[in-house]
């Protein structure tokens, strides 16, 4: 069987992703390899053009739904697999080729969750986010050395972003004689710094509030208590088929809010959270669960109460994750079925 040949009897195709070197792994009907093959980035899509239509399979990774999308336009058949998933179908030493075949094998398993490829508007909507994340751990940087170096003279701030500003202010006075004036040379350009970051992420945050208002399921989502625009758009650019969740529960697990278990012999042992999957969206959940908790005792929602409830023999972060898993379930209620969160008013018993 000739080279071309080979390549047309490929059914399965397993893809490792890299920079500029991409590994295939392809067999045929019955289990065969047909193809073992090195390819730069520039050769990919000609090769597969050249290809009839097959299964593809790739780890989900930041160039993976690109790619997917390019190769679905060749008409090919293309899934994501998460790549904790592929492992296990690694034989022996791990390499390009390992890793390859490993995907060719995961791909074609009936019981394989796989990721579903997300458009360029949701990448686009997701970099927004991404975008704002890393400019705020660099605000939260920038206002800890402030803290810490202005903390070495004897100027202590309570603490919170927002009583920043007064440490700023005693830096631009040049008539407060706390400081030397080396400290305000080396501290300003931190505060100037601090001053743009603000700035970019306002402008960020005005950009994620547009597609918020633009997008009628992100608006459905904001009904939630706990969740803003900033967690409806999120799940919105990041959840793009629903149905692959079967029940709350599994929407719940993907975003790791679910215990961990180390079950045998038919004893159940639930330990913490797994903090599986998307980190973003977890975080952002149990940051608006903590907010909610903080205004518990001022509302007489079913939510609300049952927050009580469990704040009375629970810790406040375990409560803070319990009320994030049940946003979670909520939140894939409303995707699953349609409609509106209407808040249930109940008597406090």
């Amino acid at each position: 069987m000739n080279k071309s040949t080979s390549e047309s009897a490929i059914v399965t195709l397993g893809v490792d992703l890299a920079k500029n070197i991409f590994q295939l792994h392809g067999v045929d009907a019955a289990g065969q390899v047909v193809m073992q093959r090195v390819v730069r980035r520039r050769e990919f899509l000609r090769l597969l053009s050249g290809i009839p239509r097959c299964l593809i399979g790739m780890e989900a990774c930041a160039t993976s739904h690109y790619w997917a999308r390019c190769l679905m336009e060749l008409g090919h058949e293309v899934r994501l697999i998460p790549p904790t998933y592929v492992k296990a179908y690694v034989r022996r030493q791990k390499n390009d080729a390992a890793d390859a075949a490993a995907i060719c094998e995961a791909v074609s398993r009936p019981s394989m969750r796989f990721v579903p490829v997300k458009s360029e508007t949701q990448q686009s909507r997701l970099m927004l986010h991404r975008a704002r994340e890393l400019l705020v751990r660099q605000r939260i940087a920038l206002i800890n050395a402030l803290r810490g170096h202005l903390a070495e003279f004897g100027v202590v701030a309570p603490q919170g972003a927002r009583h920043v500003g007064g440490l700023v202010a005693l830096l631009e006075d040049a008539s407060d004689g706390r400081l030397p004036a080396v400290v305000r040379v080396a501290l300003m350009p931190l505060a100037a710094q601090l001053r743009n970051l603000d700035m970019s992420i306002g402008a960020l945050d005005q950009q994620i509030l547009m597609q918020h208002r633009n997008d009628p399921t992100s608006r459905r989502l904001a009904r939630v208590p706990s969740v803003g625009p900033l967690i409806a758009s999120a799940v919105t650019a990041s959840v793009t088929d629903v149905s692959m969740f079967g029940s709350g529960r599994e929407f719940a697990a993907f975003l790791g809010l679910v215990p961990r278990q180390s079950s045998s012999g038919g004893k159940e042992r639930l330990g913490r959270i797994s903090k599986m999957g998307d980190r973003y969206l977890r975080k952002l959940l149990v940051v608006g669960a903590t907010a909610v908790l903080r205004h518990a005792k001022k509302g007489n929602s079913a939510l609300k109460l049952w927050a009580q409830r469990l704040l009375a023999k629970k810790p406040f972060k375990v409560v803070a994750v319990a009320l994030a898993n049940k946003t979670a379930r909520i939140i894939w209620a409303l995707l699953r079925r349609g409609g509106v969160y209407r808040t249930q008013v109940m008597q406090a018993a």
